[in-house]
């Protein structure tokens, strides 16, 4: 009609026929940190499993599956009494959770990659033993060559997951099983019983496996199954009630509860330098157990890291600390092959009298 004028948006004002915006809601997509815990909770079996791990509470953990459940629009996990399970539709977000968490750390990677000055931090994960006993009194030399490096020292009974970025640098017990790792044998422990001397002094020195079953036992159980195997393999049948006067799966109070007396225990051929007067056990038993160091495929290419991996390297190398030999070497035999400085400075401090 003549006079009429048709009210428009001002933002279409001029826009020819048919070239008018369509205005749709944008789809939300979920982010990555919902999908982390969603990932969480299904490698964890449960969220119980799950908040221990993340230190998150159970009812926060549930409401960001909730929230992705609600966001993706289809039931991802079904709660059971043992636990929760993935459904199909879950399964199928499941394999695509793991694609975009390896784009994650492929992103944090090429960051890292792009920094090329030897600073920041370095996140190393290793056992307690290795950790309090062996790196941690060589930090100090290192970090003085490396004033803008920060070692994250990790000491814990479970290995890291270096694929999954929870550390640069894992150092354990067990041969890595992940094909995608780089790993390398730094060395070996050969663990045999010692006792302190005054221990020795006043119960006497056990002189074979049976003579043992007459003292007192104190067993460090990181790896509930493997010591478990081991003390029944040397004391099939017998009840630890009585004959074990402690269990603890601290390597420090390990050491300490041997080195006071507590009893006679497993440790590695270099006890004796710590500090403590013990007194080597010689009653033909000996277990080796290999070092091994795990990192992700592209930690190398991460200055930091590679100067951190070029340290570990040096710090258990067999050819200048002889007692991560593959061969055992006797106790008493470490200071004649030993060519550096003294053995009681390299653990000065630790004093078990």
């Amino acid at each position: 009609m003549i006079g009429e004028t048709r009210m428009q948006p001002l933002e279409e004002h001029g826009v020819p026929q048919g070239e008018h915006a369509t205005h749709v809601k944008p789809r939300r997509v979920p982010d990555w940190e919902t999908v982390r815990i969603f990932l969480e909770v299904l490698r964890s079996g449960s969220f119980r499993a799950a908040s221990d791990r993340l230190g998150q509470s159970i009812n926060a953990l549930r409401r960001k599956v909730d929230e992705l459940e609600h966001t993706l629009g289809v039931i991802l996990l079904t709660r059971h009494v043992d636990g929760v399970r993935a459904t199909a539709e879950g399964d199928k977000i499941h394999s695509a959770a793991l694609r975009m968490e390896a784009a994650s750390f492929d992103l944090l990677q090429a960051r890292n990659s792009a920094k090329k000055d030897v600073e920041g931090e370095v996140r190393l994960a290793v056992t307690e033993g290795l950790g309090t006993f062996w790196l941690a009194p060589r930090l100090v030399e290192f970090q003085r060559a490396n004033p803008r490096l920060m070692i994250n020292l990790d000491c814990a009974m479970k290995s890291a997951d270096v694929l999954r970025l929870e550390a640069d640098v894992s150092i354990q017990l067990e041969r890595p099983v992940m094909p995608d790792l780089r790993m390398a044998k730094l060395g070996r422990l050969h663990l045999m019983f010692f006792g302190s001397k005054s221990y020795v002094d006043t119960y006497g020195d056990p002189k074979s496996v049976a003579n043992l079953q007459n003292h007192r036992l104190v067993i460090q159980s990181d790896d509930h199954k493997r010591s478990q195997e081991l003390y029944d393999k040397l004391f099939p049948g017998v009840s630890p009630i009585g004959f074990v006067s402690m269990r603890t799966n601290f390597a420090s109070a390990h050491y300490w509860s041997i080195a006071k007396g507590a009893g006679v225990g497993m440790l590695p051929t270099y006890a004796q330098a710590i500090g403590a007067q013990l007194v080597p056990l010689d009653m033909g038993v000996v277990h080796p157990i290999d070092i091994w160091m795990t990192y992700h495929p592209d930690a190398k290419r991460i200055p930091r890291v590679k100067r951190t991996i070029e340290w570990i390297v040096q710090s258990f190398d067999p050819q200048r600390f002889p007692w991560f030999r593959d061969e055992f070497i006797h106790p008493d035999k470490l200071s004649e092959l030993y060519k550096g400085e003294p053995l009681a400075n390299l653990f000065a401090g630790y004093l078990g009298r």
